[in-house]
């Protein structure tokens, strides 16, 4: 028995592809979608991009036959629009709301004793699809398990020779251990735990040190071994896209823009640092702040100049000009153009050789959306996403579907990959305390 999708907008918002992502079965597009697509094709943003492709591609089946009769696609499925009945009368239902409009097609097929699944992303339209008897089902397709996430590090207790042993040598080969490239492994002997040594897999079975001359990175000392594999990965140019995870105040963005500044001032790798994240508004949009591009900006990227000043500051100094000095140093790099802060807004088309890409709040972008920043990559190009899956501000995003998340697995096992999860908020215990308990 052949089973009835019936997608909500959200779906194909989040992914155009989710129209033939339903083999052998039909998908039900309700009229109200087709309105509310509508409403976004126009928009410059991630959410019109996919509208506008989903548009095309029901128009592209239109020339194949009737979409009101159903249209057969290649994967072996039938796409059908589907016009509601204005006087359909739905238990609890109010029709003048979409969404509702949107159950009200799924509520009239399972009545006719199809088998019918309600796909949504927004629980609220999912908990009343469940209400009415019908079956529901968030869009898996790009989705992973945040809960067996790969973290980047294990532990492995091994025989205390083995801990002495890699000590002395340049490198170790363990067979049969399977490790993923770049993930780092914590050897503890199984008599002493507190005889250890920390290594990094080069390749499935071998073993080798970390850089001994990483131990500070611009003035910032690594306050956690996971710190300290963090930059590692961020300060290796081999390793061409980083990804890291991890709570407020863990250091992620202060580690990512200090490591950038070390490679492009001190060791000349890269022509300048491109510094970015998502806008995602919580109250007026982007366009509504006053001022040109830069003024509005400033607004959004408030956060990664408070990291580059703290960084510009001469800690050693006692002076009370000590933050007006280190605000003239962050200024003079941004009008240098060593630092550049870019919405993300304004990435796509661009084609960005030989920089330090660091792209925060990387939680908040859909796996397509990091797909498009990661192609912006040309030759010598370095890429560093960082983001904390529980601070999701985007509505149609979660843990498991974010693109930060998606590519720590998808990219997992590539010699150009290097990710790592930091666990313990260093801010200060008052931030760490906000991070375990609110």
């Amino acid at each position: 028995m052949k089973k009835y999708f019936v997608l909500d907008t959200n779906v194909l918002l989040h992914n155009a592809d989710a129209i033939v992502s339903f083999a052998d079965n039909y998908v039900v597009l309700p009229m109200t979608v087709i309105e509310e697509l509508d409403k976004f094709k126009s928009r410059n943003d991630e959410l019109g991009r996919n509208a506008r492709q989903v548009v095309r591609t029901l128009d592209h089946l239109r020339e194949k036959g009737s979409l009101n009769k159903g249209v057969a696609m290649e994967n072996g499925g039938v796409l059908m629009i589907v016009p509601g009945k204005e006087d359909i009368n739905v238990p609890g239902l109010v029709m003048s709301i979409a969404d509702n409009r949107i159950l009200a097609v799924a509520y009239t097929l399972h009545r006719k004793g199809e088998r019918v699944i309600f796909v949504s992303k927004d629980i609220n339209c999912r908990l009343k699809a469940d209400a009415l008897g019908i079956e529901v089902r968030d869009f898996e397709k790009q989705k992973i398990n945040f809960d067996e996430l790969f973290t980047g590090q294990r532990d492995m207790v091994v025989n205390g020779s083995v801990v002495e042993d890699f000590f002395q040598l340049e490198e170790m080969v363990l067979e049969g251990k399977d490790f993923v490239p770049n993930e780092f492994v914590t050897l503890i002997n199984e008599t002493d735990e507190k005889h250890t040594a920390l290594a990094k897999a080069r390749d499935e079975k071998t073993l080798v040190h970390l850089n001994s001359k990483l131990e500070h990175v611009w003035q910032v000392r690594p306050r956690s071994k996971e710190q300290r594999m963090a930059l590692e990965l961020l300060m290796d140019p081999a390793i061409e896209v980083v990804t890291m995870v991890g709570q407020a105040g863990t250091g992620k963005t202060l580690l990512a823009l200090a490591a950038a500044l070390e490679s492009t001032i001190h060791y000349k790798r890269y022509d300048r640092i491109l510094v970015s994240r998502p806008i995602i508004p919580l109250g007026k949009d982007l366009g509504y702040l006053p001022g040109d591009k830069e003024e509005k900006l400033s607004h959004w990227m408030q956060p990664i100049f408070d990291n580059l000043t703290y960084l510009m500051t001469d800690r050693r100094a006692n002076n009370k000009d000590t933050d007006e000095s280190a605000r003239q140093k962050a200024d003079k790099l941004i009008h240098s153009n060593i630092v550049e802060l870019e919405a993300l807004t304004y990435i796509r088309g661009r084609s960005i050789p030989r920089q330090y890409v660091i792209v925060d709040e990387g939680q908040n972008l859909t796996p397509h959306e990091v797909k498009t920043i990661i192609s912006r990559a040309g030759e010598g190009t370095k890429m560093v996403l960082t983001g904390d899956p529980y601070q999701i501000d985007n509505p149609y995003l979660d843990s498991s579907s974010n693109g930060l998340t998606y590519a720590v697995e998808r990219l997992k096992g590539l010699q150009l990959h290097g990710h790592i999860t930091l666990k313990k908020s260093e801010r200060s215990t008052l931030a760490a305390v906000a991070a375990d308990y609110l």
